[in-house]
């Protein structure tokens, strides 16, 4: 059995990313700046508005923990995704996909008859990014989706905060987290969206179990989960959750806590694009750094690095060669 960095458990969505006007996010009664999940009725008659009205950018495998563990796999660490397609053509793309990024998955199995998940991006000139999804299999994603020998043969387990949203799902993660805990493994849970700390709290909850080692989050998210109406109450609770955790400031950069100190990174000056992803890609950079041995400063560091430059660009992801540059380009200045 190979030995892996990571082990990550999260959805599998085929991204399709439009760029959009506020006034067209209000005509279709989008929220803006949330995960909307929707049913297949709904998927449909979107898309074909979207089509009609705004602008198509990118189609590309997506979803939280995907997007951080590719990240992490172009940077260099060795990963593991366990998600969920259904035996169909964007089942096939997906899969090939992580192949090619060099992502270990459960998908070199046998995929099941049904309908992959799709994640429909809407982008505004504000460069902020509103989804509405359709989960398709994956919401079907369970403890049968679990390689529980390449969970045991890794370093951490990473998990997806949508993961919340489906009882099945949920039931996985909980199952990974023991599976870790009995291990020794360190558990790394990230909240993904805004929405699933509003809306699905106790379900959130419920994942979270008895506390986790590592906690990703964005400012609202901690405010949210915490109750706090400061940032800094925010993370100062945040400890009650997570034993470390990071936070991502946006502009300001990120906030983190390696168990004893509080380091605060300042963020790159640039004119975002889009960004969706942003914190994915944080996340996927620091779980690199953190393989490889970097301190929080860092990892952190190299976090605010990388989702930088991805803001600058449509899409959730980069190009393989991109990440060689980047890695590079960091390393320079250390």
């Amino acid at each position: 059995m190979a030995h892996y960095d990571v082990y990550g458990l999260g959805n599998a969505l085929v991204d399709t990313e439009y760029h959009v006007s506020d006034a067209l996010l209000e005509a279709l009664g989008v929220e803006k700046g949330m995960m909307t999940l929707i049913d297949d009725s709904q998927l449909i008659g979107l898309e074909e508005q979207l089509r009609n009205q705004a602008v198509l950018k990118k189609q590309a495998s997506g979803g939280s923990a995907a997007n951080s563990l590719i990240a992490a796999a172009n940077f260099g660490s060795r990963v593991f995704y366990s998600c969920k397609v259904a035996d169909d053509e964007l089942g096939a793309f997906y899969h090939q996909d992580l192949v090619e990024s060099g992502v270990a998955t459960n998908l070199d199995q046998i995929r099941e008859a049904g309908t992959t998940g799709r994640c429909l991006v809407m982008v505004t000139d504000d460069a902020e990014r509103t989804m509405n999804t359709f989960l398709g299999i994956t919401g079907d994603l369970g403890a049968h989706e679990l390689d529980e020998d390449a969970l045991r043969a890794s370093d951490m387990l990473y998990i997806e905060g949508y993961l919340a949203s489906s009882e099945k799902a949920r039931e996985a993660a909980i199952r990974a987290h023991q599976i870790a805990k009995e291990t020794g493994i360190k558990i790394a849970l990230t909240f993904s969206d805004p929405a699933m700390v509003t809306y699905f709290k106790d379900q959130v909850t419920d994942m979270v179990g008895d506390g986790v080692d590592l906690l990703f989050c964005n400012e609202q998210e901690a405010m949210t989960w915490t109750g706090q109406a400061s940032i800094e109450d925010a993370l100062s609770a945040l400890s009650n959750t997570a034993r470390q955790w990071v936070c991502t400031r946006g502009k300001d950069g990120a906030s983190v806590f390696d168990g004893q100190t509080r380091i605060d990174v300042p963020g790159r000056t640039v004119t975002p694009v889009d960004t969706n992803g942003a914190g994915d890609m944080f996340a996927g950079a620091f779980l690199f750094g953190q393989a490889n041995g970097w301190d929080f400063e860092r990892s952190a560091r190299f976090g605010v690095h990388a989702s930088g430059y991805l803001i600058t660009q449509y899409g959730p992801r980069l190009g393989l060669a991109s990440h060689a540059v980047l890695l590079e380009e960091f390393e320079a200045t250390q």
